[in-house]
């Protein structure tokens, strides 16, 4: 009973996340990209470019073209985007016409640009980590992938690439350039979003004194430490790594336990953007 009512608020939660989501994407295309002609990538993007060319209503034209989209991708993937997909299919549109009528932010498309990626990457992040998408693009850019055998990487960039290459032709090189701009800031918000500032470091040490790092940095800064099976590629010989998870301001004396006890090991340093589990955030 517990855990249904558990799965129960986590569906509940997923569906707030969309539809917050949703929102938020409208007012940043509505106060920032749609009023200086930003044409950032996507369907809000071919919106802006059709009402440049014909007046017409960014709303409807996202209802226009995410709809087909979303039934083509059920129909050629072959799959179920489940009903949260299709709130965020449906709710992106509403809360455009929405919010259609609200006064534009700047007129400065430079800030256009990229304070409307931050509030629409921010928005498609809630959409997310709600497991679910607001359609659009993103389902053409899988069918081309089903059928041409380029990366899911690659389509998407065709296709904003095309958008970006059209918001130029329609309105100037300038607004093309902005458009790329903003689709940049988007994609950079969204990783945000989803797995936040780095706070932490992950550190792999190869090291030829490896139980008196280890200890010390147990001792020092009270990290475990995970030792991991390696052979080195020209010798053959053993030699473990030592792996250890620590918060950015404990980093500097990790540096200075491993310079002190072995002036020569080798150091590998990457963020690590969320960790679970004692010490760290709980899941």
């Amino acid at each position: 009973m517990l855990h249904e009512n558990s799965v129960r608020k986590d569906t509940i939660l997923e569906y707030i996340y969309v539809l917050i989501g949703a929102a938020i994407v409208a007012v940043g295309f509505n106060v920032f990209l749609f009023p200086n002609q930003i044409a950032s990538g996507g369907v809000s993007g071919i919106s802006t470019i059709l009402n440049g060319l014909f007046g017409w209503n960014a709303g409807l034209v996202q209802y226009a073209f995410n709809i087909p989209l979303f039934i083509a991708g059920v129909i050629f993937l072959g799959r179920n985007f489940g009903l949260k997909s299709l709130v965020g299919t449906l709710s992106l549109p509403f809360f455009v016409i929405l919010t259609g009528s609200w006064e534009a932010w700047t007129l400065n498309p430079l800030l256009g640009a990229i304070f409307g990626g931050i509030v629409v990457g921010t928005g498609i992040g809630f959409v997310f980590k709600g497991r679910a998408s607001t359609g659009g693009t993103d389902l053409l850019a899988q069918i081309i992938t089903k059928y041409t055998g380029l990366t899911l990487g690659t389509s998407v960039l065709v296709i904003d690439g095309i958008i970006a290459v059209s918001a130029a032709i329609v309105f100037d090189i300038e607004k093309g350039l902005y458009a790329i701009i903003g689709l940049y800031v988007t994609t950079k918000t969204i990783d945000i979003v989803q797995l936040g500032f780095s706070q932490s470091k992950m550190v792999y040490i190869i090291t030829k004194d490896q139980d008196a790092i280890r200890d010390a940095i147990f001792a020092e800064i009270n990290r475990g430490v995970t030792k991991i099976p390696a052979f080195g590629g020209y010798t053959g010989d053993e030699r473990p790594l030592l792996m250890v998870v620590v918060y950015q301001t404990e980093f500097t004396k990790l540096k200075q336990i491993v310079k002190t006890i072995d002036p020569t090991a080798f150091v590998i340093v990457s963020n690590a953007y969320e960790v679970l589990g004692e010490g760290f955030k709980r899941a």
